[in-house]
């Protein structure tokens, strides 16, 4: 998480309204002291989503979505954390703070970023005057809408044109420190592009931070991209990553294609879901940025050897962040189409048809061992299996790992028990690749809320995430830190993060925990209606709740003592504290 101080998170939380959020993008219906619509996240047709303008909180009964402003904008816009804090300060007129060590990097990354948009600006304005790129994009199908949705631009065929343009405002290092300029040893800059169609690349917050070049005329290389610059990382931008999420709401699936015109082709059509590496194969982080936005990721590769030979590289890379929830699929292209030759052949129906049965990783991943081992030795079947276990060895633990360990013990010709053994750590040349990262958790979703057992400190939680003011009634918290009983010290920490700021709303104080193992079970309990109790005000179960831990404690305490009175005479004190503990009466 991005260091953003945690008061400007409460304010932020506090200003905003999560009806207003939600309605803008799902039509509610008033029912009571809540909202409800059919769920954004998942097709139902009587309505289970609920947001609550108390609580401000949101939640599905049928698929278990929820959370507060920050979640639903992660999940409904597809943003990450820091993108959809940035959101919500837009609209509330304020301008998000960083600690010391984020200013710092955007203090050095702002002139980079001004000056890669004044760039696109300028490429923009050429491609409308220069009668060479607009044919092109003619000649391609290309319409103003996508080309301006897409911001592309056109580099002129001169040395200088960006350098007399933008140095005034920007100054020849930044220019060449943002990868626009370049120079041979000892000579004048230059203009890194020059006649060339260009594809702005946008990060995550749709700001330029680099660009690819076409060349229209004859030369070498026909594609050119910024070198690597504080900004500019090509293993992890995707180019029209931006773009999709900024299409649909919600996306299901990402293309990943092989070049910038592949996305743009697609984009004609209205498929606007596809990506494409910036002239690299598709890294580990790539495929992480982009499950973070679809759970399926559909690899369009070439039919011929070349892209047998790219798909099962993918096969490793994604491999070790595919866990169960993920898919990974690859359509083959037929011989001599690339994804805007066959979209233009088919159409947009056959081509979601192609990728709707596009060949499961599973599947390429067992034709791929079979191509490379002879199945009809045992010295090849066991190299297949060695092969298969290096691969699978980094994968997480699941359903998805289980069957494919499976699919390949019977391809290698040993029982599934004994090739499971092979993907063991401590097995002999079991170490993962040095690349290998580790897989992130993901993510719980809460069962049915009303089937949680009710416990005092559940109870006692549930109660202050709904009633934050009813904190100001227990003055002592020390006796919680030493229970032990699960989920006292939380309850301890949320008393005391209460005292000392008293104004949390229920939707930032689940906040202060959004990082933390905790904050699964407490957005479930933000959203729990306890077993009603007759005549009880909130007040009164609060009391009643800390009043039965109380007495746990207690009763700890002075097991504690017998146990100590059995290896050592009591001292005088201690007689009369476990005389005074044995006599409380029990809640």
């Amino acid at each position: 998480m991005s260091r953003i101080p945690r008061a400007f998170i409460d304010e932020l939380i506090a200003r905003t309204d999560l009806v207003e959020l939600v309605g803008a993008r799902v039509p509610l219906k008033k029912q009571g002291r809540e909202y409800t619509a059919c769920c954004p996240f998942h097709a139902e047709k009587t309505p289970s989503f609920y947001v609550s303008p108390q609580k401000q909180f949101y939640h599905c009964f049928g698929c278990g979505a929820h959370g507060t402003a920050i979640d639903f904008l992660m999940q409904h816009d597809n943003l990450d954390f820091v993108e959809a804090v940035e959101e919500l300060a837009r609209q509330a007129g304020m301008e998000v703070p960083r600690e010391a060590g984020d200013r710092r990097e955007a203090d050095t990354h702002a002139p980079l970023i001004a000056a890669n948009e004044a760039a696109a600006a300028r490429f923009e304005a050429h491609l409308r005057r220069h009668a060479r790129a607009v044919d092109y994009l003619k000649a391609r199908g290309v319409s103003p809408e996508v080309a301006r949705d897409y911001r592309l631009g056109y580099a002129v065929d001169t040395r200088d044109d960006l350098l007399r343009a933008l140095t005034p405002d920007h100054g020849e290092a930044t220019l060449a420190a943002a990868g626009l300029t370049t120079r041979r040893e000892g000579g004048r800059p230059y203009d890194r592009f020059r006649g060339r169609l260009m594809f702005p690349i946008r990060d995550g917050r749709g700001r330029v931070v680099g660009f690819g070049g076409r060349l229209l005329g004859d030369g070498t290389p026909k594609y050119l991209n910024t070198p690597e610059t504080p900004v500019f990382h090509k293993g992890h931008l995707l180019y029209g990553l931006f773009e999709a999420r900024r299409a649909r709401t919600r996306l299901e699936t990402l293309l990943v294609v092989e070049g910038y015109m592949d996305v743009i082709a697609l984009a004609q059509f209205g498929l606007r879901n596809a990506v494409a590496t910036l002239g690299t194969a598709t890294t580990r982080d790539h495929l992480e940025r982009l499950f973070r936005v679809v759970p399926r990721v559909v690899f369009c590769f070439d039919g011929d050897r070349a892209g047998g030979e790219a798909a099962w590289r993918a096969v490793e890379q994604a491999l070790p962040v595919l866990r169960d929830g993920r898919e990974v699929r690859f359509l083959f292209l037929p011989q001599g189409d690339d994804p805007d030759s066959l979209v233009r052949r088919e159409g947009p129906e056959g081509f979601q048809a192609r990728v709707r049965d596009a060949k499961p990783l599973s599947d390429t991943l067992l034709d791929g061992l079979a191509q490379r081992h002879d199945t009809s030795s045992r010295e090849g079947r066991a190299t297949l299996g060695q092969t298969a276990a290096a691969l699978l060895r980094p994968m997480p633990p699941g359903l998805l790992r289980s069957q494919l360990a499976a699919d390949v013990a019977h391809a290698a010709g040993v029982s599934p028990e004994r090739f499971e053994q092979q993907l063991e750590p401590d097995t002999p040349h079991a170490k993962p690749p040095p690349s290998a990262t580790p897989p992130r958790r993901p993510p719980r979703r809460p069962g049915n809320l009303q089937r949680l057992t009710l416990t005092p400190v559940r109870l006692a939680l549930s109660l202050l995430l709904n009633r934050p003011d009813l904190a100001a009634r227990v003055a002592d918290t020390a006796w919680l830190r030493e229970l032990q009983t699960p989920g006292a010290d939380l309850l301890a920490q949320m008393l005391e993060t209460l005292h000392a700021h008293p104004h949390l709303t229920p939707a930032a104080l689940v906040e202060r925990w959004r990082d933390s193992e905790a904050a699964p079970h407490l957005l479930k309990l933000a959203q729990w209606q306890p077993p009603p109790a007759e005549e009880a005000t909130p007040e009164q179960l609060l009391e009643d709740a800390l009043g039965r831990l109380r007495h746990r404690h207690a009763r700890q305490r002075a097991d504690a003592l017998l146990k100590a009175a059995g290896e050592r005479p009591l001292t005088e004190e201690e007689k009369r504290m476990l005389q005074e503990l044995l006599s409380r009466p029990a809640p």
